[in-house]
């Protein structure tokens, strides 16, 4: 493994924030020869130029500058450690990472991580959307703090991790005001035949359905598949067809693109989970998510 002398970094980071090796000199109490070698240094380590010289100034190079982002967020985060060891507050938020799977609706991840932006200690909350492969990938070096998901963790995959089961409610169809006026009597024999947008068939929901519609003798026209449920719910405010999505947040739904609800199937569970490296969820966010999933949003 290739080590960095943080001394060469201290002293680099010196000069560059104080504006010379004569100002670094002082702070630092080292002769200026001693930090100009200790600068040429970290630059015969690193490959590059750090500094070039304009009249009597110094001047940060474009590799300079990239160092010296990382330096300054190295170096504050040290002053941020001594501090907490000392009991003395940071005044950082907590950073709070969290993977979305991506066939989880927005509105339901939305109204997950809400309650983690209400703690009385300021989070900085950091999404990022992707397959679960990736994202439990990710959780397991610790890259992530939490995945929601729509279900528990698989057996094959080989990550040291657990499933909390955040809730689950029953599905509501909706539609467009003209597709919900012709389809909502008659509720569910007037889904067959009728226009519909559909999750792609590597979704808990898609597989749901499709059994829920065959056990039924329903024979939906499926028009268009999505993977992203915010493009599915897009195309269904437009009229295009009729489409599924989540009880819990019916109102939302309504509200947001404009449609009708159609009628509801209970028997059409949707399951949502957060997926931790922890057996018993410690992390304040994620007890608050967890909390308010259960007594709120699917309470």
């Amino acid at each position: 493994m290739e080590w960095l002398n943080y001394h060469h970094l201290l002293y680099f980071w010196t000069v560059a924030r104080t504006g010379g090796v004569s100002a670094a000199s002082a702070e630092l109490r080292l002769a200026q020869p001693t930090i100009s070698g200790q600068l040429r240094l970290l630059e015969d380590h690193i490959g590059e130029k750090l500094f070039h010289r304009v009249g009597r100034r110094l001047e940060l190079t474009d590799m300079g500058r990239m160092v010296y982002r990382y330096a300054d967020e190295i170096f504050t985060l040290g002053r941020e450690l001594t501090d907490a060891i000392r009991g003395r507050p940071t005044g950082r938020p907590l950073r709070f990472a969290v993977g979305i799977a991506d066939q989880v609706p927005k509105l339901i991840a939305y109204r997950l991580m809400e309650p983690a932006l209400k703690l009385p200690e300021p989070v900085r909350l950091v999404c990022q959307e992707d397959k679960p492969e990736r994202l439990l990938a990710d959780l397991a070096v610790h890259a992530l703090d939490l995945v929601l998901t729509d279900s528990p963790l698989n057996p094959s995959i080989n990550v040291r991790a657990f499933s909390h089961l955040l809730g689950e409610c029953g599905t509501t169809i909706f539609g467009a005001t003209a597709l919900a006026a012709r389809s909502r009597r008659g509720f569910p024999r007037s889904l067959d035949g009728a226009p519909f947008l559909m999750p792609t068939d590597n979704t808990v929901l898609r597989r749901s359905l499709d059994q829920w519609f065959s056990q039924h003798d329903l024979r939906p026209q499926i028009v268009s598949e999505f993977e992203d449920s915010a493009l599915l719910k897009a195309f269904g405010e437009r009229g295009v067809g009729l489409f599924a999505a989540p009880s819990a947040i019916e109102a939302e739904v309504r509200r947001q693109y404009g449609v009708q609800v159609i009628g509801r199937i209970d028997q059409v569970r949707e399951r949502f989970y957060a997926i931790s490296v922890e057996r018993r969820l410690k992390h304040p966010a994620v007890v608050a998510i967890s909390e308010a999933a259960r007594e709120q949003l699917f309470g």
